[in-house]
C-alpha cells in the first residue's frame, strides 16, 4: 500500500473503527491507515496534557508514515489536541470529531437528549461550548461512561455483562421520557444495538462519524488531494500493542 495516499485515522484503540467504516462508505477509492493506541487506551480517564501529547506523538507517527490527512476519530483526543494540531500542521487536512448534539437537537427540538461520553470528554471546555449552544433549544444530560469502551477494547459487543452494565448506567436517566441518545465516543457504536434494545426503538441514537467524514472529503476537495482511483482503497490498521489479537480484533469490528 502506498501510505502517502492515504487518510491517516487516529484513535485512543479500536473504537475509531466505526469512523473509519463511515469513511469508507463516503470514500471507498481512499487508502486508508488506522492507527490506535491501545497500550495507553482509555484515553477518557488521562490527564489533559497526557492525552494532548499522546495525541500529538500519535499524529506524528501516521505522518511519518505518509498519511496525506488526519482524522482524529476519538472524542477525547480531539477535545485535548486539535486545535494545537492545527496550528502546528495549518495546510493538513484535519478533522476532529465531536459528539452530534446539533443533528440530536434538530430532530428533538425541547426534548430530553442525553449524551453518552467518557468523563473526560464532558469536562472538557470544548464540550461544555458545544452543550451551551444548545442547552436553550432542549434539555441536554451528559452522562460519564466509565468503563464502557473497555467492552469494545475487548471485542465484547453482546454479553450479559455488557448488558447489565448498560442497563444499570441508564436506569437513572430513563425515570423520565428520554427523545434521543448522542453516542460522544467512538467506542460506542459499537453498542448501539444493545443500547437500542434496552432504551426502546423509539429513542433516536445519534454519532458523528458519518458528519466527520463527509467534513474529511469537503477538506480532500478544497485541498485538491482527493483520490482519482478507479477501484476500491486498501486498509491497513497500526496498534501500538501491536498484537496479531488487535489485528484480528481491527478486522472484526471493521466487518461487524
Amino acid at each position: 500500500m502506498e501510505n502517502r495516499e492515504a487518510i491517516g485515522v487516529f484513535d485512543s484503540g479500536v473504537g475509531g473503527i466505526s469512523v473509519l467504516r463511515e469513511l469508507i462508505q463516503i470514500m471507498p477509492n481512499e487508502n486508508y491507515l488506522y492507527f490506535g493506541d491501545s497500550v495507553h487506551a482509555p484515553y477518557g480517564t488521562k490527564k489533559l496534557e497526557q492525552v494532548r501529547a499522546l495525541t500529538i506523538e500519535n499524529v506524528q507517527t501516521l505522518l511519518e508514515k505518509g498519511a496525506k490527512s488526519i482524522v482524529v476519530a476519538c472524542n477525547t483526543a480531539t477535545s485535548a489536541a486539535v486545535a494545537v494540531l492545527r496550528k502546528m500542521y495549518p495546510d493538513l487536512p484535519l478533522v476532529g470529531i465531536e459528539p452530534a448534539i446539533k443533528p440530536a437537537v434538530l430532530a428533538c427540538p425541547g426534548q430530553r437528549i442525553v449524551v453518552m461520553a467518557t468523563p473526560m470528554t464532558l469536562c472538557q471546555e470544548k464540550f461544555q461550548k458545544l452543550m451551551q449552544q444548545y442547552e436553550d433549544m432542549a434539555q441536554i444530560i451528559p452522562l460519564p461512561c466509565p468503563g464502557l469502551m473497555e467492552f469494545v477494547e475487548r471485542g465484547d459487543l453482546e454479553s450479559e455483562e455488557l448488558h447489565k452494565y448498560l442497563t444499570e448506567l441508564l436506569w437513572g436517566v430513563q425515570k423520565e421520557k428520554i427523545a434521543a441518545i448522542v453516542l460522544g465516543c467512538t467506542h460506542y457504536p459499537f453498542a448501539r444495538k444493545m443500547i437500542s434494545d434496552i432504551v426502546g426503538k423509539e429513542v433516536a441514537i445519534f454519532d458523528g462519524g458519518n458528519g466527520t467524514a463527509r467534513e474529511m472529503r469537503r477538506r480532500l476537495m478544497v485541498a485538491e488531494k482527493l483520490s482519482d482511483a478507479k477501484e476500491c482503497g486498501s486498509v491497513e490498521f497500526l496498534n501500538s500493542r501491536n498484537t496479531q489479537k488487535e489485528q484480528e480484533l481491527c478486522q472484526f469490528l471493521l466487518n461487524h
